[in-house]
């Protein structure tokens, strides 16, 4: 990997952070995202969808918050996605799904971690919280 392609990584990176973490704050629309995830290349798409598959991880999901988050972001619940994050444990494949399945994987990682998250910064991080990502500025619907 060349110093170029790393840079371009982590600048990926930080900015599905941004977007995502917009997201689930109320400071970005899901359709901003959307918007913002469907003009990605498929192989950056794959990259993303498998990043924010950690952050679900990481943001302990559970089955409630899986059919929470599928409501919340308008996907049929028996699309491969919203069946996928609501088994008991979730599934993560979503990057190993068709390209076609993609948009619809985003719109339900993404929701289901914003109901996941905003349940950690109202209980784990409540008046206490150093997590930078939790701590956003207002920001414009720009990604």
């Amino acid at each position: 990997m060349t110093e170029s392609s790393s840079d371009e990584g982590c600048t990926l990176r930080r900015e599905t952070e941004r977007v995502v973490n917009g997201i689930a704050q109320g400071l970005r629309t899901l359709d901003a995202g959307v918007g913002w995830f469907a003009g990605l290349g498929p192989a950056r798409r794959q990259e993303v969808l498998q990043e924010v598959a950690g952050y679900a991880m990481q943001a302990h999901i559970t089955a409630a918050d899986g059919r929470a988050g599928v409501v919340r972001s308008g996907v049929k619940p028996t699309a491969n996605p919203a069946v996928m994050i609501c088994m008991d444990p979730p599934r993560y494949g979503f990057a190993c799904l068709p390209d076609a399945e993609h948009v619809t994987a985003f719109r339900v990682l993404v929701s289901v971690f914003a109901i996941a998250d905003t349940r950690r910064r109202e209980t784990d991080c409540k008046g206490a919280c150093g997590h930078g990502w939790h701590n956003l500025p207002a920001a414009t619907e720009q990604p």
